[in-house]
């Protein structure tokens, strides 16, 4: 089965941000005007309208640890409730042409066996997303356990989308809980970073490092899908590594962000938890920056 796949690494793009930045001195950039980011549409489907997130769970996790997750994914289509909320930061895909994608919680697979073992490669991944079926408007989301390894995980990738070709065409993602591998990269900035400024880690608002990094991780992957779903919607620069509706915005949660620092966020005063967005179950959750197709910037909550 033949397939495609995009990936991102936060601070992997955070530093090709800081770079670019140094590259110009205050003197040089006050005679350059900053062109505007802008992806491309080239043409291709979207996901649109009800989307259904099916879930495949790989090793061990707690119910506790699901409940964040799913309560995530419900959030996001859930438009009533207080703002600044997750669905408010959804309702920024439905800029993009064909009008909005409606998330709802799909299946929901199990596997604690760990029937492949704990070191995956990517032909793994979508063997695993295939357990939830192959529907069209769909996105089968394969979330491994703390102690899974996976190819390129915490090297060059925290998450991953893409799809399969063919009869059985469906889209699909992957995303890893880093808790214990490396929460400096796919869990900032609830950890300190493993390179760059040494600023201290947010408070992570569902009280999990690992789960609330996959949340931000997640919300990458599944914007990138529905907006960029087999490799011909909104994206800037090579197929292969494209800039997408929220890896076009690395680092940014909160207003006044900079490489290094997430931005102006609220904070709990009960629990000094960070977080931009309210969600179903009064949840909390901190969610990355998405590209705005209207203003051609990157748009947060807070």
């Amino acid at each position: 089965m033949a397939f495609a796949t995009r990936s991102w690494t936060p601070v992997v793009l955070l530093l090709l941000v800081s770079a670019a930045a140094a590259a110009f001195s205050p003197s040089s950039a006050a005679l350059v005007k900053q062109q505007p980011l802008v992806l491309k549409y080239h043409n291709g489907a979207l996901l649109k309208g009800d989307v259904a997130v099916n879930l495949v769970w790989y090793g061990r996790f707690s119910p506790a640890q699901r409940s964040i997750v799913v309560d995530f994914i419900r959030s996001l289509g859930s438009g009533n409730g207080p703002r600044p909320s997750a669905a408010s930061w959804w309702g920024t895909t439905e800029k993009y042409k064909g009008g909005s994608s409606t998330l709802v919680v799909g299946k929901q697979v199990l596997d604690e066996s760990y029937s492949l073992g704990k070191s995956l490669k990517n032909a793994h991944i979508v063997a695993l997303a295939s357990k939830a079926g192959a529907r069209p408007n769909a996105v089968n989301i394969v979330l491994t356990a703390k102690d899974v390894a996976v190819e390129g995980f915490c090297m060059s990738r925290c998450g991953t989308h893409g799809s399969t070709r063919g009869k059985a065409r469906f889209a699909y993602a992957w995303v890893g809980n880093s808790e214990t591998q490396c929460p400096g990269q796919c869990a900032w900035p609830f950890h300190q970073p493993i390179y760059g400024p040494q600023t201290p880690p947010l408070v992570a608002p569902n009280g999990d490092v690992g789960v609330d990094g996959m949340v931000i991780n997640l919300a990458t992957v599944l914007a990138g899908t529905v907006t960029n779903p087999f490799n011909n919607g909104y994206f800037q620069g090579p197929e292969s590594a494209p800039l997408e509706a929220v890896t076009a915005c690395p680092g940014v949660f909160g207003s006044g962000a900079y490489p290094g620092y997430a931005g102006q966020v609220l904070v709990d005063k009960t629990t000094g938890a960070s977080y931009n967005a309210r969600g179903v179950n009064g949840r909390k959750f901190l969610l990355p920056a998405m590209w705005d197709p209207q203003t051609y910037a990157c748009s947060t909550l807070v």
